[in-house]
């Protein structure tokens, strides 16, 4: 599945929205990536998604696959729709 969001935080996917990303994304059985631009990282890391520097109202595409995909991608659609953390 995919999903194309931006990130509605004012500060981009700093520290604090980044850690509560990865702990959406572990209880995942799915693979996922999440790209901006051509860079796709594995949201399931920290280090992953801020390398990533996705700042407030970057464009992200999101890939899931797996047997999970349809609950994690409404789950990740639901964090991306916050606007503060």
């Amino acid at each position: 599945m995919e999903l194309n969001t931006s990130v509605k935080f004012e500060e981009g996917l700093h520290a604090r929205p980044a850690s509560e990303l990865v702990k959406v994304c572990q209880m995942a059985v799915s693979d996922i990536t999440i790209f901006r631009g051509d860079k796709g990282v594995n949201p399931k890391s920290i280090l992953g998604i801020l390398t990533l520097g996705a700042g407030f109202k970057d464009d992200l595409r999101i890939v899931v696959e797996g047997s999970d995909a349809e609950v994690v991608t409404e789950r990740l659609k639901a964090f991306f729709e916050k606007t503060d953390i």
